[in-house]
């Protein structure tokens, strides 16, 4: 991936299936509970559809051009736009631009932050791991630890 973003120097870092994960604000830092993460993604990158129970979560395009269904409804965005998936509505996205994308992605209270800390990995690099196909157990695993904090898998990744 081309892009390198200066900016995740000394934060947390994880490595989410293939994307890097910059915890830029942790939920536990401020009263109302915000958290805001930074995303490294790579072309074709996309989660599979789900859903929220608990948090709206939206998506600041820092670089790259993604497309987006929220509720069934598609969308185009790139640098610049702002999405938002309410609590509730079933979403997902594919990173579109052959360069990958950078996002933040911004929810309030723990839930999506606790997910990713729990089915992350630490970063061996502030880099994009290494590509993998999730296996089988790598699928369970993430859909249990996704049910267990609030977020519930309900379709495929978009092809």
């Amino acid at each position: 991936m081309t892009m390198i973003n200066r900016t995740i120097a000394g934060k947390e870092l994880f490595w989410f299936n293939n994307t890097l994960v910059a915890i830029q604000i942790s939920s536990a830092e401020g009263e109302d509970g915000l958290c805001v993460v930074e995303h490294l993604k790579p072309y074709g990158e996309s989660p599979p559809l789900h859903v929220h129970r608990h948090e709206d979560e939206v998506f600041h395009i820092l670089e790259g051009r993604l497309r987006f269904v929220v509720d069934g409804r598609e969308r185009i965005a790139v640098a610049g736009e702002t999405v938002i998936a309410p609590k509730g509505l079933p979403h997902t996205f594919r990173v579109e631009s052959p360069e990958g994308a950078r996002t933040l992605t911004i929810t309030r209270g723990s839930d999506f932050e606790t997910m990713l800390r729990q089915a992350s990995r630490p970063a061996e690099r502030p880099d994009l791991p290494p590509a993998s196909e999730p296996t089988p157990e790598m699928i369970e695993a993430l859909t249990r630890i996704c049910a267990k904090n609030g977020i519930d898998i309900v379709g495929p990744p978009l092809g």
